[in-house]
């Protein structure tokens, strides 16, 4: 039988941005098979959990893309050091050997969204991650396997998706968008309804959804504020989408028994950083670590940004995207994500292999090689 949680720290210290660190969690705690792990791992969404498949895009602007300095500048010659020992899932576009597949695929695109007119051109579409790339990986398992085994292999997989912040983003931004508010959310919960119907066609039965940051405090959407502060317009919107999510999630889970989810709130968890940022040693939670203009705010990182000399100082390193210490800070935490679709019984207190891979996670995104 599905389920509805709204996962959130079990500490008031969780960024929950990085959207395949958060799968991991939801990994190491969901023992889906007697031996307690999933067979495999399968990611969706946009740049939260893109970890190289825009650079495989060669129309793709290099603002779609992480794979230049500064990002990963504090490591060693610019590229994660893998020294946790927790691999990613390969991104789609470099697969050669289809084997791969049985093991997970990341097919998540920076700047896509739940709209296909989201960047359109610049990303793979969320439609297109799912009815082109996922429908082929698919069909090469039930190729490779059999229709049975590959339909169990996959029920018993992780399948995460992370969607809508550009959607969010573009509506602010751009002022030739039409319509209300009410039907800009509206539109997004149909799309995306018939996007996870699709998966669920194609074999996905456990699903972490991570949910909408508070955009409007990203550097980015302050700097549109007139004030200064967070985006009102765009803190409304995050959350009424959430809220679409949420009602989403819990009727597909009574519509298709044996479906199970995990929502994950990043919206509440990112705020408490933002609220009480003292409390969690950051002295900058508004201005970008990397960037161009005021507050490093008006372009993204690029190699002839400046950045900061501190950053262990700071939230963000990007106009929206977390610094490295937000993620290396989760790996001290002792974050709680309930067992997908499992009895109270089978759930572990502490997740240290999920902890350990948010950090790692971030050093592949960030890597100016990823």
């Amino acid at each position: 039988m599905g389920f509805w949680r709204r996962c959130t720290p079990s500490t008031s210290a969780c960024a929950g941005v990085c959207v395949v660190a958060l799968l991991l969690v939801a990994l190491a705690c969901c023992p889906t098979r007697a031996r307690g792990a999933a067979p495999a791992v399968y990611v969706l969404g946009d740049s939260q959990a893109d970890v190289g498949n825009n650079n495989y895009l060669p129309a793709t602007l290099p603002m779609y893309k992480a794979n230049y300095p500064h990002n990963g500048v504090d490591y060693p010659g610019g590229k994660p050091t893998g020294s946790l020992g927790v691999a990613s899932p390969p991104p789609y576009l470099s697969i050669s050997n289809t084997s791969v597949y049985l093991r997970g695929v990341n097919f998540s695109s920076g700047g896509s969204g739940v709209s296909n007119l989201t960047n359109m051109g610049q990303c793979i579409s969320f439609d297109e991650q799912i009815d082109q790339h996922y429908s082929t990986v698919h069909a090469t398992l039930v190729e490779q396997l059999g229709p049975r085994q590959a339909s169990t292999h996959l029920a018993e997989s992780l399948f995460s998706v992370a969607i809508g912040g550009n959607d969010i983003i573009n509506r602010v931004l751009l002022s030739q968008l039409v319509g209300t508010q009410d039907q800009f959310i509206s539109s997004l919960a149909n799309s995306l309804k018939r996007q996870l119907q699709r998966m669920y066609d194609l074999g996905t039965r456990r699903l972490l959804f991570v949910g909408a940051a508070p955009l409007g405090c990203c550097p980015m959407l302050r700097e549109q504020s007139p004030t200064k502060e967070c985006h009102a317009e765009a803190n409304y919107l995050s959350a009424r989408y959430n809220n679409a999510v949420t009602m989403l999630l819990r009727d597909m889970s009574a519509m298709h028994p044996g479906m199970s989810y995990a929502f994950f709130d990043t919206y509440t968890a990112l705020l408490q950083y933002i609220r009480q940022p003292e409390a969690y040693g950051y002295t900058e939670v508004k201005a970008a670590c990397c960037g161009l203009g005021d507050n490093n705010a008006m372009f993204q990182c690029t190699p002839a940004s400046s950045y900061c000399a501190n950053r262990t100082s700071y939230m963000f390193w990007d106009i929206v995207h977390p610094t490295e210490i937000t993620a290396k800070r989760l790996t001290k935490l002792r974050l709680m994500i309930p067992a997908v679709g499992l009895p109270d019984k089978h759930q572990p207190a502490h997740c240290e292999l999920g902890i350990k891979y948010i950090y790692s996670t971030f050093a592949v995104y960030r890597s100016t090689d990823a």
